[in-house]
């Protein structure tokens, strides 16, 4: 379709698609126009969503839809092998305005860009509300659309992403695919995603279904029922050296070495350890690591990856009788820490939607500390199957879900979430800190020491400081009606409030700004439509 000169931009261009009702398209383009594709995004449950291709063009493909709330870093999701034959939703509402770093020429295992977190797309297809084409950033090499061309990736914008989004977490994920529009239908108007009486002007109605047949159709497909890791983990295996100065081991003859089985592992997690000082061993999935000829090794590391972690049989099974040699220690991230549970002899299962975002928070059960994570999975360990000897490490603060587990008598302990997350947050990157202490304890007394967690015993930390017993709380408001300020702040004060509820404590709210969901009736208890000033403030707490 081509989008002449003095019609519509793009952004409304793209609501008329959702309606339906684009207009005819100009047959004799302007200089200088903008061609733009029509592609419809399907899902299982019949419901269709039409939008503006961005992506490569001419594909349809298939997976399995899920949603991703992070605000930033969407080079570094697309790249994440556990994203692997799943069509990603970006909730954030702008995506690609600060374009792509420049893509490595070369692949060679010495030479790990720092921007990407493997050598290649791994979602079937991308999904955003509004794509921005004008990209500004230091890095950047090009735009988002590019790549996406580039690696011969669909993706489409113009979408309602938040009925999308609403859809996915009361129905849960569901399988769906992205069309593309065929070459004979490009110069024709785009027929109803529903049946219309009216639509290209027939006098009887069109059936439900007509539409399709301007798009190259294609079956669902559920990617979790393909052996996800055999296509994203490596072939070979791969020697990391240490980055600076080597972390040595106690003997002094060599560094200290970690052989890390990859089942769809991230490049960062390759920094993590190597810029340690620690040497690297990176194995396929199906690698024999046990077998008498292996190189020694002094800890054992499983990495995220796609896909239902009961599927990957033969490295559970491996897994199984390593724990079972018990010579060394071990950590799992994200499918690792699945791999590890199931390895235990405890059950994991698929959940709703998943968790996919970089704010979710979890729980430290050894020390009750909360810290704030990035993630990326679709399946959980169910920790009441959790054998003896094994106890829950960490716990989703937001559903309650497992998030980490360790052998209370042994090295072995593993997390769901991603300690070496970028764009981030790394608030927890400390775990590969305490595994390669736990690795060096070992070795240095010969015996298989637990680890050791920091942040202290729950019970001493409660004690030191003690839970206050609040009973209210004075919460200031946005100040002003100032653009651009309230939104944030009404946000962040009207959460508060909720969450104060939960604890039932009585919210007071001072806010001069009646335009706020923040002084909404029925969310606080008590509304003062008062300047934030230290005398008002005073005299509330006074009177309070």
């Amino acid at each position: 379709m081509v989008l002449s000169e003095g019609q519509p931009p793009l952004s409304r261009v793209a609501s008329n698609l959702l309606n339906g009702s684009l207009a005819p398209p100009v047959t004799s383009p302007a200089p200088n126009a903008t061609h733009v594709t029509e592609s419809v995004l399907e899902l299982a449950d019949g419901t269709a969503f039409r939008g503006i291709s961005f992506g490569a063009e001419g594909k349809s493909v298939a997976g399995e839809c899920v949603f991703q709330t992070g605000m930033v870093g969407y080079t570094e999701s697309l790249t994440d092998p556990s994203y692997e034959g799943q069509i990603l939703i970006l909730t954030y509402p702008l995506i690609g305005n600060y374009g792509v770093p420049a893509r490595p020429k070369t692949n060679t295992i010495d030479d790990i860009p720092s921007d990407f977190e493997s050598s290649r797309i791994h979602v079937a297809a991308v999904v955003v509300g509004y794509y921005s084409e004008d990209y500004s950033h230091f890095l950047a090499d090009s735009s988002l659309s590019a790549w996406l061309k580039e690696s011969g990736v669909p993706a489409i914008y113009g979408v309602d992403t938040r009925a999308l989004t609403k859809k996915i977490r009361e129905k849960g994920s569901m399988l769906g695919k992205v069309l593309a529009r065929k070459p004979s239908a490009l110069d024709v108007r785009a027929r109803p995603l529903e049946s219309n009486p009216n639509s290209r002007g027939s006098s009887s109605p069109s059936p439900p279904d007509a539409w399709k047949n301007d798009y190259e159709n294609i079956p669902f497909h559920d990617p979790n029922g393909d052996n996800l890791v055999a296509a994203v983990s490596t072939k070979t295996a791969k020697l990391f050296q240490p980055v600076g100065e080597p972390r040595m081991h106690p003997s002094g003859t060599r560094p200290l070495r970690v052989l890390a089985v990859d089942v769809g592992m991230k490049y960062n997690q390759i920094r993590c350890f190597t810029h340690r000082g620690v040497e690297l061993k990176v194995v396929p999935w199906d690698y024999d690591y046990l077998a008498t000829t292996e190189e020694p090794f002094d800890g054992l590391f499983i990495s995220n990856g796609p896909g239902d972690p009961a599927t990957v049989k033969s490295t559970i099974t491996r897994l199984a009788q390593a724990m079972e040699k018990a010579d060394r220690p071990i950590f799992g991230i994200c499918l690792g820490h699945q791999l590890l549970a199931l390895a235990a002899g405890a059950k994991t299962s698929k959940m709703k939607y998943g968790n996919r975002g970089h704010n979710i928070p979890c729980t430290d059960a050894l020390s009750g500390r909360c810290y704030i994570t990035s993630q990326n999975h679709g399946y959980q360990v169910d920790t009441a199957t959790l054998p003896e000897g094994w106890q829950e490490l960490f716990k989703n603060a937001n559903d309650g879900s497992n998030e980490g587990i360790y052998c209370v008598n042994k090295p072995f302990f593993s997390v769901q979430f991603h300690p070496e997350s970028t764009p981030g947050p790394r608030d927890t990157e400390f775990l590969f800190d305490v595994f390669i202490q736990n690795i060096v304890d070992c070795v240095t007394t010969n015996t298989l020491v637990p680890i050791s967690m920091p942040g202290g015993k729950k019970e001493d930390n409660e004690k030191r400081v003690p839970r206050a017993d609040v009973q209210k709380v004075l919460i200031l408001g946005s100040g002003g009606l100032s653009i651009g300020q309230a939104g944030e702040f009404d946000y962040s004060g009207s959460q508060a409030i909720k969450a104060l509820k939960e604890e039932g404590i009585y919210t007071i709210l001072l806010n001069p700004n009646i335009a706020t969901i923040a002084t909404s009736k029925g969310l606080a208890d008590k509304v003062y439509f008062l300047p934030v000033t230290p005398e008002f403030v005073r005299k509330i707490i006074e009177q309070r």
